[in-house]
């Protein structure tokens, strides 16, 4: 473990601590690890790159370093079970950090829609617990098919997550983004400049997002007159997201088998990536979702 990373598990503990995790009452016997040690974990488990929860159990228990921090180590199968039910704490606890970052008042905010691949054999389609919720979707960018999920994600030019939902491949777009938005409408503020792809056009989704205070930005298609060209230096950011969630937090290596599975697995990366970004803000690094000094 390095130094940087050994900070960064430390500050988050005690935020988590402090600002996400309530505290436990009624009757009862008290885990003996808690919620904030287990969030904590899971953020280490991505950053270091573990994606079988049991190798990353035994690297726990082989490493004196790690079980000096979090003593009270669950089994495989708690760990699981633990993290899965915890889900709503991953979701504030990412919502938490967001607000914690200047970027949180940036005046622009960055959408697209990426795959999540669950399954890659015509077995595991028809076996798998998640049928009814994935399936099959065609991935432009890759010129490939897949069979999973996919991830719509708002976030703030530096990569900060402000919200995200799974979705059905074969859903439209602009239904699922506009559904994410109507939820969340609460952390929406007047005037907010969306940028989206050219992917979001259509009057009735511009009209909808006007309703909601938003300003819509997007490429102009090819059957449109010139409004704001192709954007491609601004649409490269949520490009470059995508890219280190794929890349450097392996969402595709999810290795989730249920619904609940893949939220929880996806959450965690959200979480980690989140976290870096808060991070790199506190000790005034000048990349912001540089994981370097903590993926190793």
């Amino acid at each position: 473990m390095t130094k940087e990373l050994n900070t960064l598990l430390t500050a988050l503990y005690v935020l988590i601590d402090d600002h996400v995790v309530p505290p436990r009452v009624g009757r009862g016997r008290r885990p003996e690890l808690t919620d904030s040690e287990l969030i904590t974990l899971a953020v280490a488990q991505v950053l270091q790159r573990f994606d079988s929860e049991r190798r990353w159990i035994r690297h726990i228990h082989a490493n004196a370093e790690w079980r000096s921090m979090f003593p009270a180590m669950l089994s495989q199968s708690g760990y699981h079970k633990r993290l899965k039910a915890a889900h709503p704490l991953l979701c504030k606890a990412i919502l938490m950090l967001a607000t914690c970052c200047p970027s949180w008042f940036d005046d622009l905010w960055i959408t697209d829609a990426t795959p999540v691949p669950c399954g890659r054999s015509r077995e595991t389609v028809k076996r798998s617990d998640l049928a009814g919720h994935a399936s099959y979707g065609y991935c432009a960018s890759h010129s490939r098919w897949y069979w999973g999920l996919k991830l719509y994600l708002v976030c703030t030019g530096d990569g900060m997550p402000v919200m995200w939902c799974l979705a059905n491949p074969k859903l439209g777009e602009r239904e699922v983004l506009a559904t994410l938005l109507e939820h969340n409408h609460a952390l929406l503020r007047q005037g907010q400049v969306l940028l989206a792809d050219k992917g979001f056009a259509g009057q009735k989704f511009k009209q909808l997002t006007e309703t909601m205070g938003l300003e819509l930005l997007r490429p102009d298609r090819r059957d449109e007159t010139y409004r704001n060209g192709n954007l491609g230096g601004v649409r490269q950011r949520i490009e470059s997201v995508n890219h280190t969630l794929k890349g450097q937090l392996n969402l595709e290596a999810h290795g989730g088998r249920t619904p609940a599975g893949v939220f929880t697995r996806v959450a965690q990366r959200l979480l980690a990536m989140a976290t870096a970004i808060w991070h790199n803000w506190t000790t005034g690094l000048t990349s912001k979702r540089s994981l370097t000094a903590y993926d190793h």
